[in-house]
Order: structure tokens, then sequence, then C-alpha cells
């Protein structure tokens, strides 16, 4: 039996010595760059390595330099096998041959594109390819008082009509304002929640050819809805600051928000404690809070959420192989992981496996959120808010990427012109149609 025990002896060893001399390393770039997070992808590498024998160099790159630095890559043959990136890049990317959009596709088909968010898959496609694999993604919501809702016998805010119907019974300043609307010009929440609103009713200012006029019919509704939840709201410039701190000391009905806001409601970071009552801990408010992530207006009933996504990118100079493989690892077995990296703002754009489908989803329900305490969501909000958080992601949408027009859609939104001239509509200067006739002026000049 000696000869036999040495034989298998030198196989196994003529093994390992084949996987070590086909390991590889590769290099990820991550805008995850703070401590904490960088940590948790370094410990995904390791746990790579220990299923492939091939090595993950993660790296670290501000998003602000994202841009420049991939292009600079890209001109000197230089690129990173895998990039993780916002939406903004992705069609850019694409159409520049910075990413290996049939890689993408591919990994996407192998995982199941029926397992992804349609939404995250749609705002990604070029030339019927998913140019890049979704990762992670969050929409922005309608916070509201469900106990409140609930006592007044009135359904969920989900459209134009429902908040309104809703601001008519619970407005009673100065003890309860029914909205707190984001009313100050320069800052950007108020281009993401007017975004969101007009979004909400089918409304764009683009199409595939560039700048298209705004509908009159359509914009005006928005414009008089939002008029209605500012007059639901207390005087002064607004922002996400107030938005948060009325809602928190129980002075808000509704409040359109990031998911970032929800371990805060819940008493978990002493930075932004509710003040319902003397307990900063409390989550009092988080079980009286339920939330909305699509909403409709009444020329597009099917509604939408705004949504930000965030997607793997193998690139052009990418050791292929591997970095597909790193991919899908990090997109299934490692996909819990992925999401741990801050559960709080990363939905599971991926809900589950063929065979599992709310596998995922269940997964990152139970995942610790919070900041100077710690608790998983499924123990602060009941399972249909949970879903309803995640199924924003399937509407979710944005200006200009279906279109491929998402950089001139940025360029009108940081113009603040939409946002200059609908608070000229909301303080009673310019009535509806002219305010129509404004914008359309206004946005046609930016280019």
């Amino acid at each position: 039996m000696r000869p036999l025990s040495k034989l298998a002896a030198g196989l196994l060893l003529s093994a390992s010595m084949v996987t070590l001399a086909q390991a590889d390393t590769i290099r990820f770039w991550t805008t995850e760059e703070q401590p904490e997070r960088l940590a948790k992808q370094q410990e995904m590498a390791a746990e790579f390595k220990a299923k492939t024998g091939h090595e993950v160099e993660v790296i670290p790159v501000s998003e602000s330099e994202l841009g420049t630095r991939a292009t600079a890559a890209f001109a000197a043959n230089d690129l990173p096998d895998v990039i993780y990136h916002t939406l903004q890049y992705v069609l850019p990317w694409a159409e520049a041959g910075i990413l290996d959009i049939e890689t993408n596709d591919e990994i996407v088909q192998e995982l199941g594109v029926d397992t992804f968010a349609p939404g995250a898959i749609a705002m990604a496609q070029s030339d019927g390819l998913t140019a890049a694999v979704p990762v992670d993604g969050w929409t922005q919501m309608v916070v509201y008082r469900k106990d409140l809702f609930d006592e007044a016998g009135l359904g969920a805010p989900d459209s134009f009509e429902s908040i309104k119907a809703a601001l008519d019974k619970l407005h009673n300043p100065p003890e309860m304002y029914g909205f707190v609307a984001a009313t100050k010009i320069d800052e950007n929440f108020m281009s993401q929640v007017l975004e969101h609103v007009f979004l909400a009713n089918g409304v764009s200012p683009v199409d595939s050819d560039g700048f298209k006029p705004l509908d009159p019919k359509a914009t005006g509704e928005v414009l008089d809805f939002y008029k209605a939840i500012a007059k639901a709201s207390p005087p002064g410039e607004l922002f996400w600051k107030q938005s948060r701190e009325l809602y928190f000391a129980g002075d808000a009905a509704m409040i359109i928000w990031s998911p970032f806001i929800l371990d805060e409601l819940a008493g978990l970071r002493d930075s932004a404690p509710p003040t319902i009552n003397d307990d900063p801990t409390s989550r009092e408010l988080a079980a009286k809070t339920d939330v909305v992530t699509a909403f409709s207006g009444p020329s597009n009933p099917d509604g939408a959420a705004w949504a930000d996504v965030r997607y793997f990118g193998v690139t052009a100079d990418a050791n292929t192989d591997v970095a597909a493989e790193f991919v899908k690892f990090s997109m299934d077995d490692g996909y819990t992981s992925t999401l741990s990296i801050a559960p709080e703002g990363k939905f599971p754009v991926r809900k589950g496996t063929m065979d599992e489908p709310t596998k995922f989803v269940e997964a990152w329900s139970k995942l610790p959120v919070g900041v100077d305490r710690k608790a998983p969501l499924s123990d602060l909000y009941p399972a249909e808010t949970i879903d309803r958080i995640v199924a924003g992601l399937e509407s979710g949408n944005r200006w200009g990427v279906k279109e491929g027009q998402l950089a001139l859609a940025s360029k009108i939104i940081n113009s603040q012109a939409i946002n200059r001239i609908v608070r000229e509509h909301i303080d009673g200067e310019i009535d509806t149609p002219t305010a129509v006739e404004k914008l359309n002026e206004e946005l046609a000049k930016v280019n």
C-alpha cells in the first residue's frame, strides 16, 4: 500500500503546484474607501483567494477622481481588471470601450438576469447587452407616519392624489406639518427630490436626441403638486436637515429622504437621534413609520422611483476569466458580504438565486445597521416594509439613462434652473403656464 500512498501524495503535490502556477493577481478599484468598508472588501478578497487561489488587490479610488483616473488608465492600456462604479459611468464607459460589455453581459446571464431588479438592468442596457453588473442600490423614499395615516383612515402616500389627501387631513401647524418639502434652491437635495417628483409623473427634460421640451400638462401637474407640499411645509429655506429634524421631533407627517435615515429613526446613531420623546435610543418613531419608494402622478399611473445604483465593470484590459470569476463570487457566494459593507444604503439588486428567489433579501434584512448601536433592519421594520424598500429598485429610474443622455440631464440638474423656477412658482411670483414656459426656455440653453 505504501507505493500507492506515495503516488497519491505525488498527485496531490502536482495538483497544488498547477493551482499555484495558474493563480493570478487582479486589481480591483473601489470607491468604498472608508477604512471599515475597505477592510470588509479586503476580507472578501481573502475569501476569494482561499476559494480560488487568485489574489485580488483592493485599490481605493475617490469617487470624485474615478472618471479622470479611468480615462487616463484606459489611454495607457493600464485599466484595473474590475471597477466598482456609479451609474453615471456605465453607458459612457461602454461607448468609450473601457468596459468589456460582452463579459459583463455573460456574467448577468449566467447568474440569471431574472434574479436582478429590472430597473437596475434597464439602466445598464447598451446595444441589447447589460454593460455592467448591478451590485447594489437605494431608492429615495416618502417616509411617513403610518400611525397618523391609520388613525385618519388614509391609504399609503403612493400618488400625488393620496399625498394631497393626507395633507388635507394631517396638516395642522405648528403642531404638525403635512410635509417638509425641499425649497433651498442651491442644495442638491432639492434637485434630487424634484427629479423624483418629475419622474413620478413621467416627465423628463431629455430624449435620445437631447433636450426635449417639457409637456405642459404633465409638468403643470408636477408644479401644482410641489406647490401644494411646499405650502404644507414650514416657511424658510428647507433642505435635508430640517426634513429630518422636524420628522424626528414628531412635527411632520411626511418627508422625502434616502434610506440612510432608517437606522437613525430607530435611535442607533447618537449624532442624529429621534427627539419625539426623551429617549434618544428609542425605537418608537421607527415603529410608527412606514415608507413608499415608487409613487405616481396623474399622467404616469405606473409611477417611478428615483434610484442610485452601483455596478461592477469588468474592463477591456482585464484578465477576463479571473475578473469574471471574482464578480460572480461577489454577486453569489460572497453577495451577503458585499451588501454588509453598508447594508443601510446597499439594497440588494439581486434578490436571490433561481432556486432561492428571496435568499439575498432575507440575508440582507438580518445584517446589522447603525453606528453607535447595531440591529438588523428586520428587527426594526416589518417584512412588508423591507419588501417595499427593495421593490423600489424594480421601477428605479433617472433622467437620461435609458436615452443615453445622462450627461446632459446632469448638466440640466446642476444648472439649478429647475430649482429656481419651481421656487418662483411656489412663492407665487409666476403662474403655472409661465413656469412651464420659463423652464423650457432655460433648459433649452443648457448644453
